[in-house]
C-alpha cells in the first residue's frame, strides 16, 4: 500500500510537466468575403516570434504553455487576436477568416509600386474612385467621373493631371490609361477610347498624379489612370442597370435646333461567380445618345468576359484570359456653323460618320511561391478599326500587342523589390497617315524598403527603346525616388520625384488631312517629350466616433521639355501663301513649368440612421513657359471639385460641384478676328463675352424600392449654365436621367 502515495506524488509531478509540453497549432487563413487564401499572412506570438502562411494560406506553429495568445496580421485586413486557454491536446487546428479593413488610409492600391500596399504608404499623390460613385452619378463613361476629380481635367477626350496637358485634338496622351495594369491607349493615335472602358465591372480606379514612366513607360509622363476590374466572391452576384434621359432646352433659346428633345438610353449588366477553381466575370453595355448637338450621336454595344483558373495540381499557379469587344456607330462634333443659332449645329464639311470596332484579348499567367515571390506574365492584343462610309480616305486600322513579365518579392517584411521587362509591337494602316510599324522594349526595376523611425524609401529605374519604321530612339535612363515618413499613428509625410518621357504617336508625326476649313500637316521630324514631376505632401488620417477619412495637402512642381502641341502657321507655300497653306502641325513648341498646391478631404461616417460620404478638393496651379513667361494654353489656374451623398434609411440625396476659373489662353488663331472667324465663325466675339469662371452643379436623389431594386433621379447642370471646354465645344444643357438598378 505504500506504493499508492508514491504513484500519486509522481502523477502530481507529471501533470504540470505535461502542461509545458510543446503543442502544434495548424490552420488556414482566408479572406472572409472571397474565401481565397491569404499568402504571407503573419501569425505572431510573444514567445517564438511566429510564422507566415504558405501559398495555400496554411500555417503551422509549435507553442508551449496552457494559454497562448496569437495575433494574425495581413496588409489591408483588420488585425485579429485569439487567446487559447487550458490547452491539453498535442495538436489543434485554428482557421481564421480575416476581414478587410474599412479605414480610408488602409485602402489597398497596386498602381504606385505594381504590388499591393496601403494608401497611407504611397509616396505620391493618389486618388481612388469607387464604383459606388460612378453608379450614383449615373455616369455613362469614365471621362465624366474624371472631370469631377480634384486635379484632373479631360478636355475633349484628352486627360490632364495638374495641368500637365493642354489640348491637341485626337492625338497623343501624356497620361497613361490602363485596364488591370495593361495599356489601353490606341497603338496608332495614342488616345483613349473612353466609351470602350468597362464601366460595369470596375472594382476601383487609381489615379497617380505625376511622372510614372519608371514603371509604366512612354505616355506616363504626366501620370496614370489604372482601372481595376472586379473579381467574384463566394456568393454569385448579378447587377443590371437601366437608364434613360433627355436633354432640356438651354437658357439661350436660339441654340435649339430640334423639334423634340434629344434623348439617351442605355443598359448594362455584370455577373460574377466562382465555379470550383474557376472565376467567371461577365459584363455588357448598350448605349444610345441622339445628341444635344446636330450630327453628334452615338450607338454602341460592348461585351466583357473574364476567366481565371487556380491550378489544383500546382499551388500558387493561376492563369486566365480577359476579353472585351465593342461595335460603335457615331459622329463627333468638331466645328460649329456659327456662335449664335448654329453653335449646336455642325459645319456640314466637318461631319464624319464613323463605324468602329474594337476588341482586346488579354491572356495572363501568375505564380506565387512562398520563397520564390510573384512571377507574372501579362499580355494584351488591342485592335481598333475605324471606317468612314462618306470619307473612305480616312479609314484606319491598328493592332497593338503588349507583353510584360514582372517579378515581385518581399524580403523579411522589410523590402519589396519589383523588376521586369515589357514590349509593345504596333501595326498601323491608314490612308490618313500611311502604313507604319512601331515597337518598344523596356526593362525596369524598383525597390521599396523600410528604414528606421517609421521611414520608407523607394528608388526606381527604367530604360526603353522605341523603333518607328526601322529608326531607333532610346530614352535616357529615367529615375524615380520617394520617401514616406510616419510621423504619428495617422500622420504621413511624403516627398517624391520622378522623371518621364513620351514618344510621339504615329498620328502626330504623319497625319495629313482636312477637317472642314482646318488642315492638318504632317511632321516626320517630331522628337520625344521629356520631363519630371516632384512634390511634398502630408496625409492626415481622421477619425471621430463613427466618422473616418483623411486630409491631404501637397505642393507640386513639374517641368516638361520639347512639349508637343498642334500649332497654327503657314506650312505650304510661305512666299505666296493661300488659305490652303495655313493649318495645324504637331510641333515641339518648347518648355513648360507648372507649380501649385492641392488639398483634398475624404470622409464617411454615420450619425444614427444617417450615413454620409463626402469629397472635396481644391487645386491651384501656375502653368507657364519659363523661357517666355507666357501662361500655357488650355489650363485653369483654380479648380474646386466636390461630391457628397447623404443616406437615410431607404433614401439618398447627393450633389456634385465643379468650379473652374476662366481659361486664360487658347490658340491665338481662334481669337484672331480674321482666322478665328474663318475656322470658327463668331468665336472671337463669343470668347470675349463668355470666357469666365463657371460652377456646374449636379443633384441626385435615390430610393431603395425593395431589398434588390433601387431607383435614382439625376439632374446634371441643374442651373442650365452655358459653358465651354475647348473652343467651339459648348457643354450639355440641363439634362435629366432616370436609373433603375437591380442586384441579386
Amino acid at each position: 500500500m505504500k506504493t499508492l502515495p508514491a504513484i500519486g506524488m509522481l502523477l502530481l509531478f507529471l501533470v504540470p510537466c505535461r502542461a509545458q509540453d510543446a503543442v502544434t497549432i495548424t490552420g488556414r487563413v482566408t479572406d472572409s468575403l472571397t474565401g481565397d487564401p491569404l499568402i504571407g499572412a503573419a501569425i505572431l506570438t510573444g514567445e517564438t516570434g511566429g510564422t507566415i502562411t504558405d501559398i495555400r494560406g496554411w500555417y503551422r506553429l509549435r507553442v508551449t504553455g496552457q494559454a497562448v495568445r496569437l495575433t494574425f496580421q495581413y496588409l489591408g485586413y483588420e488585425t485579429e487576436t485569439h487567446t487559447l486557454q487550458n490547452i491539453r491536446e498535442d495538436s489543434l487546428r485554428l482557421d481564421i477568416r480575416m476581414r478587410r479593413s474599412v479605414t480610408a488610409l488602409d485602402e489597398i492600391v497596386v498602381s504606385a509600386g505594381k504590388y499591393e500596399q496601403r494608401l497611407s504608404d504611397v509616396m505620391v499623390s493618389m486618388d481612388i474612385i469607387k464604383p459606388e460613385r460612378i453608379h450614383s452619378t449615373a455616369a455613362t463613361n469614365l471621362e465624366a467621373i474624371l472631370k469631377q476629380t480634384p486635379g484632373v481635367e479631360v478636355l475633349d477626350g484628352q486627360p490632364a493631371i495638374r495641368g500637365g496637358s493642354g489640348y491637341s485634338y485626337g492625338a497623343g496622351s501624356r497620361v497613361m490609361v490602363l485596364v488591370d495594369g495593361l495599356p489601353i491607349l490606341t497603338g496608332d493615335v495614342g488616345d483613349v477610347k473612353w466609351d470602350y472602358l468597362p464601366l460595369e465591372i470596375i472594382q476601383q480606379v487609381e489615379i497617380i498624379k505625376g511622372a510614372s514612366s519608371v514603371l509604366y513607360g512612354s505616355s506616363a509622363l504626366n501620370g496614370i489612370i489604372n482601372i481595376r476590374t472586379r473579381y467574384p466572391l463566394d456568393v454569385p452576384r448579378t447587377e443590371v442597370n437601366i437608364l434613360s434621359g433627355i436633354y432640356m432646352k438651354p437658357a439661350r433659346k436660339e441654340l435649339v435646333w430640334w423639334d423634340s428633345p434629344p434623348f439617351f438610353a442605355g443598359a448594362d449588366f455584370s455577373h460574377l461567380r466562382k465555379i470550383g477553381n474557376l472565376d467567371l466575370v461577365l459584363g455588357g453595355n448598350y448605349f444610345k445618345d441622339t445628341g444635344y448637338r446636330e450630327d453628334d450621336y452615338v450607338s454602341r454595344g460592348r461585351l466583357d468576359v473574364g476567366l481565371k483558373r487556380r491550378s489544383k495540381g500546382h499551388a500558387g499557379l493561376s492563369y486566365g484570359i480577359n476579353m472585351s469587344g465593342m461595335l460603335t456607330d457615331l459622329s463627333d462634333f468638331l466645328i460649329w456653323r456659327d456662335s449664335h443659332s448654329g453653335a449646336w449645329r455642325q459645319n456640314p464639311l466637318s461631319v464624319s460618320a464613323l463605324q468602329g470596332n474594337r476588341y482586346n484579348l488579354d491572356p495572363y499567367l501568375e505564380y506565387r511561391g512562398k520563397s520564390l515571390g510573384l512571377h507574372s506574365l501579362k499580355t494584351r492584343f488591342f485592335h481598333v478599326g475605324n471606317d468612314f462610309p462618306d470619307a473612305p480616305d480616312k479609314n484606319n486600322r491598328s493592332g497593338m500587342f503588349y507583353g510584360e513579365y514582372r517579378y515581385h518579392r518581399n524580403f523579411a517584411g522589410k523590402i519589396d523589390a519589383t523588376a521586369g521587362a515589357a514590349g509593345t509591337w504596333t501595326r498601323a494602316t491608314a490612308a490618313l497617315y500611311g502604313d507604319h510599324d512601331a515597337q518598344n522594349q523596356a526593362v525596369f526595376a524598383q525597390v521599396e524598403g523600410s528604414l528606421p523611425a517609421d521611414l520608407k524609401a523607394t528608388l526606381g529605374l527604367r530604360l526603353e527603346r522605341y523603333v518607328l519604321d526601322g529608326e531607333s530612339e532610346y530614352s535616357t535612363p529615367v529615375f524615380r525616388a520617394g520617401l514616406n515618413w510616419k510621423i504619428l499613428d495617422h500622420t504621413f509625410l511624403r516627398a517624391s520625384m520622378g522623371q518621364g518621357y513620351r514618344f510621339p504617336s504615329v498620328a502626330e508625326k504623319y497625319t495629313a488631312t482636312n477637317v472642314g476649313s482646318l488642315r492638318i500637316f504632317p511632321n516626320p521630324g517630331l522628337v520625344s517629350e521629356t520631363g519630371w514631376s516632384s512634390e511634398v505632401g502630408l496625409k492626415q488620417g481622421l477619425k471621430v466616433g463613427h466618422w473616418q477619412g483623411y486630409f491631404d495637402l501637397s505642393a507640386f512642381l513639374s517641368e516638361y521639355h520639347d512639349m508637343i502641341e498642334f500649332v497654327f502657321d503657314i506650312y505650304g507655300n510661305d512666299s505666296l501663301p493661300t488659305i490652303n497653306d495655313y493649318g495645324f502641325m504637331a510641333r515641339n513648341v518648347g518648355n513648360a513649368r507648372i507649380s501649385g498646391i492641392e488639398t483634398t478631404i475624404y470622409g464617411s461616417g454615420s450619425l444614427g440612421a444617417f450615413n454620409l460620404f463626402f469629397m472635396a478638393g481644391y487645386t491651384f496651379m501656375h502653368p507657364f513657359d519659363p523661357d517666355s513667361g507666357v501662361i500655357l494654353k488650355y489650363r485653369y489656374r483654380h479648380s474646386l471639385k466636390s461630391d457628397a451623398e447623404l443616406k437615410y434609411r431607404r433614401f439618398g440625396l447627393g450633389y456634385t460641384l465643379v468650379v473652374n476659373s476662366r481659361m486664360e489662353r487658347v490658340d491665338e488663331v481662334f481669337t484672331d478676328p480674321l482666322f478665328g472667324n474663318i475656322i470658327l465663325p463668331g468665336f472671337p466675339e463669343y470668347w470675349k463675352e463668355h470666357n469666365s469662371a463657371y460652377a456646374v452643379l449636379d443633384a441626385r436623389v435615390s430610393c431603395n424600392i425593395t431589398g434588390f431594386l433601387n431607383a435614382a433621379l439625376v439632374v446634371k447642370n441643374i442651373m442650365n449654365l452655358e459653358y465651354m471646354g475647348r473652343p467651339g465645344d459648348i457643354q450639355p444643357p440641363r439634362n435629366v436621367t432616370l436609373r433603375l438598378t437591380a442586384e441579386f
